[in-house]
């Protein structure tokens, strides 16, 4: 199977099914920025259940279109902190919050400037955390029809994404129950490099 996807911040679960089961993985990078996706923001499981993250962007002065490869990320909100201390809550007591913890560091550290660049960053350090091969292409130009490639585009929208996945420990489910199709953080943490094993049982 050849996938066509976008990078998104810390992306769904379902992009990782998709991502582990494809042969090859070609990502959308000449489209325009939609608003409203998760292109800048990730769903986690907080003590409270479900919280939305998101890292506010810059809007063209204009209000025209942008390309999401041209979107920067405002640097006036101190998102790297909120972001951090937030999975803090929700993690710390998560079984691999710890083992995992520098690898994903440096996203709330260092200066970012293009939200695009991050997404691609966070998807090395994910990868690697996964121990998942990981060898993407990239679009040239912008096709509304996938030409060849199973359309997956879609996953960026929470909205659009309905996919179900198989329950596993969640830190608080006892609390709020099972909550599917989370930020692959969710799974990094509390299944670890066990987390690889139930992407490739899972179905999209």
């Amino acid at each position: 199977m050849d996938i066509l996807i976008h990078s998104t911040y810390f992306p769904s679960i379902s992009h990782f099914v998709a991502m582990v089961q494809a042969d090859t993985v070609v990502f959308e990078v000449e489209d325009n920025f939609q608003k409203q996706t998760n292109r800048n923001r990730m769903y986690i499981y907080s003590p409270n259940g479900i919280q939305l993250l998101n890292i506010p962007v810059k809007h063209s002065a204009n209000g025209n279109r942008q390309l999401f490869k041209d979107v920067r990320i405002e640097p006036a909100f101190d998102w790297q902190k909120q972001h951090f201390k937030s999975l803090e809550a929700a993690y710390r007591s998560s079984p691999f919050f710890e083992y995992f913890e520098d690898d994903i560091r440096p996203v709330f550290e260092k200066k970012h400037d293009f939200m695009m660049d991050l997404n691609f960053k966070v998807m090395d350090i994910v990868t690697s955390c996964l121990g998942m091969g990981y060898k993407p292409e990239k679009t040239t130009e912008y096709f509304r029809e996938a030409n060849g490639l199973r359309d997956l585009r879609y996953l960026a929208d929470g909205k659009k994404d309905k996919s179900g996945f198989e329950p596993y420990t969640q830190v608080f489910g006892d609390k709020h129950g099972y909550i599917n199709n989370l930020s692959i953080l969710d799974l990094l943490f509390n299944e670890g490099r066990h987390a690889l094993e139930y992407l490739k049982k899972q179905g999209l």
